[in-house]
């Protein structure tokens, strides 16, 4: 993956034609191909598809977790950020043996930062996402959502670029789920962060991204990317949203379409 400058017309992510195989008992299995994808700077995208589809492979392309086979991969994170990407998980991943407070500065310890700008930096980043009294406690006192709001503020709290997110909220009950999702909007709007989501929730999906790209097939290929067109705030199952919604539904349950002799990606 290579880093490159960021300018005011340039994307912070770039992808053009991502291929990415391995191979397993002698046989090749190509699971990504040909996917081409430009995330703008403070754009909220999320990826949906299929389970298997090469959703959260991507991310681990980005995260320089796995290494594609072909095409292009360039990141310009903003300068002023501290790092290019932090990464927030389906599973929260705290550390039982810690509290919270620490979890969330847990990232942060192998920087310059001394001990107390570290513990301050992380109460920041705990308050942002309304957690600023649980510091104290330990993982196994919170609930699932407590926990992966906690899994948030550590990836804020390194104050990255680009927050990646691979389906956080997919183990959570409804309630929780929709609570968590206006969080994040609000925490958008008021960090200006580019989010890369995905999940296979394209409710979810539509209901919080400026943009969502539709994965299918196999190898996975970008089938749609579509623009919502419904300004903020936003009414959760609007009559648009849900048009939204069965129109991607409809992108990913559609065949390739052809141009020439080829698919187009």
């Amino acid at each position: 993956m290579e880093a490159v400058t960021q300018t005011a017309a340039a994307p912070v992510i770039h992808i053009a034609g991502l291929g990415l195989a391995f191979e397993q008992d002698g046989r090749r299995t190509q699971v990504l191909q040909g996917l081409d994808l430009d995330v703008q700077p403070g754009e909220f995208v999320a990826i949906v598809g299929a389970s298997g589809v090469g959703k959260s492979t991507l991310l681990r392309v980005l995260m320089d977790l796995a290494a594609p086979t072909s095409g292009t991969v360039r990141i310009a994170p903003d300068p002023a950020a501290e790092r290019p990407m932090a990464m927030v998980f389906q599973d929260a991943r705290l550390l039982p043996w810690r509290r919270v407070l620490a979890n969330v500065a847990f990232g942060l310890e192998k920087t310059k930062l001394g001990k107390t700008e570290r513990l301050q930096r992380a109460r920041e980043a705990l308050a942002l996402v309304g957690l600023a009294e649980m510091a104290d406690r330990w993982p196994h006192q919170l609930s699932g959502g407590q926990r992966q709001r906690v899994a948030l503020a550590r990836a804020l709290a390194v104050r990255p670029s680009i927050l990646l997110m691979d389906e956080p909220f997919s183990a959570l009950d409804v309630q929780t789920r929709e609570s968590l999702q206006d969080e994040l909007v609000r925490i958008r709007r008021e960090t200006g962060k580019t989010i890369l989501f995905v999940t296979h929730d394209i409710d979810e999906a539509v209901y919080m991204a400026d943009r969502v790209i539709a994965l299918a097939g196999k190898p996975g290929e970008v089938r749609a990317a579509r623009v919502i067109d419904v300004p903020r705030p936003r009414k959760r199952g609007s009559i648009r949203l849900n048009e939204i919604a069965q129109e991607v539904k409809a992108d990913i349950s559609s065949e390739p379409r052809l141009r020439g002799a080829d698919f187009v990606i």
